[in-house]
């Protein structure tokens, strides 16, 4: 399970990783283009916007992981090991539900927009709304690699690369 982990954490940075590369990229190119030759690229606003979109989505469970995400736990400090084990166990299963509805929402969205194209790339919306459903996907992913340790030690993954603070 540990490997198979490893590739998913991976996979899922590598992601962000070309993501962000290629918003940049294309930003960078979109403005010394407009300032070099008084011409921007049509679909490079368009394109980066999505590309954000994708990456807030497929990041959220990244953050979730390393415990980025805003979180009050004055709560979790003052209450007995045993309740606060409870209030981790229900906030867990509150996010676990939240995830799955927001994905089903998601792919009900992303059908809904299927036969909507973007004014200047012209692909379907349906595949811009479908960072959706993936991201909550990967959230619900992190969730349930992480809940245990979350719930009995209100601990987070801990990474050489991200801390919690950095991550949010």
């Amino acid at each position: 399970m540990n490997r198979l982990e490893t590739v998913f954490l991976a996979v899922n940075r590598w992601a962000l990783i070309v993501m962000l590369a290629a918003m940049s990229c294309i930003i960078m190119a979109n403005v010394a283009l407009r300032h070099l030759t008084g011409d921007s690229l049509i679909w490079a606003e368009e394109v980066a916007r999505h590309l954000m979109v994708w990456m807030t989505f497929l990041g959220a469970g990244l953050v979730l992981r390393f415990g980025g995400h805003i979180a009050i736990e004055n709560l979790h400090n003052v209450l007995p090991l045993a309740a606060a084990r409870v209030l981790r166990a229900v906030i867990a299963a509150a996010l676990l539900a939240f995830f799955v509805v927001m994905c089903w929402q998601g792919v009900v969205y992303m059908q809904a927009m299927s036969f909507q194209t973007t004014p200047a790339t012209g692909i379907p919306f349906m595949y811009v709304y479908l960072g959706m459903p993936v991201g909550f996907v990967l959230l619900i992913v992190h969730l349930l690699l992480i809940v245990r340790d979350y719930v009995l030690h209100m601990r987070f993954k801990q990474s050489d690369e991200v801390s919690a603070e950095a991550a949010g």
